[in-house]
């Protein structure tokens, strides 16, 4: 039996992680088999990369080295977790994937994204989510979210300026629009509820497929 692959994306402080959390709930409740994890990490050896990618003291770190490195946290991401999950038939619940490298990475940094799209696909031996939901809120709200909500202070990502993250969410948005059939855009400024609402909607229907 085959699992059902779900990913979350969206501009920093759009709510992912509250609605990952929601959905594991609401799957718990049911008893249907499921796990939840994220990228960059998911591992312990991704994690491991996770703290390097995150880390504000490395503001020399080049592009390219960006890239490989979220693509070898994938790897063993995928390899690791998310593959062997899938193959037991569990619903996978990832907060961020491919989408995102395309979206910080490409067009946020200047790089061809056919480049990035090959490097993930390779590492992930092209498994692509069976949905992303696409949580949009503009860069200005969701960057005034995590400043308010970060005790630790924002990390190298989140740091980046204003026009790097509206850059971020224009490109998310034209993936959406690229990719309808797989892409569940969702209004960011609603209440958490509703978003759950409207997600979970979603869910059962493929569920039920």
């Amino acid at each position: 039996m085959k699992g059902i692959f779900l990913t979350f994306e969206g501009p920093d402080g759009a709510g992912k992680s509250t609605q990952v959390r929601l959905l594991a709930n609401q799957l718990e409740r049911l008893g249907i088999p499921y796990i939840t994890t994220r990228e960059p990490g998911g591992t312990p050896i991704a994690d491991k990369i996770r703290a390097v990618l995150l880390d504000p003291v490395h503001t020399e770190m080049a592009p390219m080295t960006e890239v490989l490195l979220y693509a070898a946290s994938r790897a063993q991401h995928v390899e690791e977790v998310i593959r062997p999950a899938l193959a037991q038939g569990r619903v996978v619940i990832c907060d961020r994937y491919i989408d995102a490298s395309i979206a910080y990475q490409a067009t946020g940094l200047g790089l061809k994204r056919e480049l990035i799209q090959r490097i993930s696909e390779e590492a992930t031996g092209f498994l692509w989510p069976d949905r992303t939901y696409l949580i949009d809120v503009p860069a200005e709200i969701g960057l005034a979210r995590v400043a308010g909500s970060r005790q630790g202070g924002l990390d190298r990502i989140e740091s980046r300026g204003i026009d790097y993250h509206s850059r971020v969410r224009q490109t998310f948005l034209s993936l959406a629009n690229e990719d309808s059939q797989r892409f569940l855009l969702i209004d960011g400024t609603q209440s958490v509820e509703e978003i759950h609402a409207e997600i979970w909607e979603d869910v059962q229907t493929l569920l039920k497929r």
